[in-house]
C-alpha cells in the first residue's frame, strides 16, 4: 500500500518524496571477511605419561628388603607400573636418554654408584640389559625412536653386598636427561 499525503501540489507518493529528499534513507550494508586460525605444534615427549619438562619421575629402582648379609640383589627400573620406563615422542623427534651422576657417586671403592645410609654405602651399577653386561656409566645414552608410539626403555640394577652393613634404608638419586 502506498501512502499519500496532501500537499499544495497534490497527493505525492511518500516514496517519491523520499527519493527527492536531500536526506537518503539508510540501507543495510554487507561486509564480508575472514578469520585466520593457526596452531603451531612443537616436538614433545612424554615420560611415563608425563609431558612435564622438569622434575619428571623416570621411575624407581627398588632392590627390596634383603638381609644385611646379602651377596647381590637385582632390580629393574619401574617407570610405569610394568617394569620399564615408557617414552613417547612426536613423530620425527628421535630422543636420547642420558644417564647422569648419582648423589653418592665415587663414595665406594672403584668410584661407581652407591646407595647411602648416612656414611655407610652399598655399591651398585645400572645396566641396559637383563644379562647385566652393559653398564650405564655417567654420560651413557639410550636411544628412543620418535615415531609417535610409546617406547619401552628397560634399565636394570645390581647391588653388591659388603661386610659391616647396618640395617636401614639406603638410597641414591640418579639424574636423567631426555633430549629430543
Amino acid at each position: 500500500m502506498i501512502r499519500r499525503f496532501k500537499s499544495r501540489y497534490g497527493a505525492v507518493p511518500v516514496l517519491l518524496l523520499a527519493a527527492l529528499s536531500p536526506f537518503q534513507l539508510a540501507y543495510a550494508q554487507t561486509v564480508t571477511g575472514t578469520i585466520d586460525a593457526t596452531i603451531t605444534l612443537v616436538a614433545a615427549c612424554a615420560v611415563n605419561g608425563d609431558t612435564a619438562t622438569s622434575n619428571v619421575d623416570f621411575g624407581s629402582l627398588d632392590f627390596g628388603s634383603v638381609s644385611t648379609f646379602f651377596t647381590s640383589t637385582d632390580a629393574q627400573v619401574d617407570g610405569n607400573g610394568s617394569g620399564n620406563i615408557s617414552v613417547q615422542c612426536s613423530p620425527g623427534s628421535d630422543a636420547t636418554i642420558t644417564i647422569d651422576s648419582g648423589a653418592n657417586d665415587a663414595a665406594v671403592a672403584g668410584g661407581g654408584r652407591a646407595l647411602a645410609n648416612g656414611s655407610v654405602y652399598i655399591p651398585y651399577d645400572i645396566y641396559s640389559d637383563a644379562g647385566f653386561s652393559t653398564v650405564l656409566n655417567n654420560g651413557s645414552t639410550l636411544s628412543v625412536s620418535g615415531d609417535g608410539t610409546a617406547q619401552t626403555v628397560p634399565i636394570y640394577g645390581r647391588a653388591v653386598g659388603v661386610t659391616g652393613l647396618s640395617p636401614g634404608t639406603y638410597t641414591d638419586t640418579i639424574s636423567v636427561t631426555l633430549t629430543f
